[in-house]
């Protein structure tokens, strides 16, 4: 996998952190700087993503984008709201990442070349 593509996929995902983290934050977005915390990370994340999206598969980098904010998100939860977590839960946040790992290791689902 191009290395550049990997990366543009993980600024995808952390902008996304970043976006869903300021969403908390937004008060309902009556908190002006988090909600432009909102927008940044939300179409930061978007600008990303299409980048990533210009040579790896849609269906690879949508489900490992997505599993991964899951997962982030969920530990953003827990370490910086004091968010619980129920045992099923983590049983469905490691089938995730089960998935993940699938998906980067024995998936051979690639993009045809234009």
């Amino acid at each position: 996998m191009n290395p550049a593509l990997v990366l543009a996929l993980a600024l995808a995902i952390a902008a996304e952190l970043v976006g869903t983290t300021a969403l908390k934050l937004s008060d309902g977005f009556s908190n002006y700087v988090a909600t432009g915390g909102v927008v940044v990370g939300y179409l930061s994340s978007f600008y990303f993503l299409g980048l990533a999206l210009e040579a790896l598969p849609i269906g690879k980098v949508y489900a490992i984008w997505s599993a991964v904010g899951i997962v982030g998100t969920t530990a953003i939860g827990l370490v910086f709201f004091g968010e619980s977590i129920d045992p099923a839960a983590v049983v469905g946040v490691g089938l995730i990442l089960v998935g993940i790992v699938l998906l980067t290791t024995v998936s051979g689902a690639h993009t045809p070349a234009h």
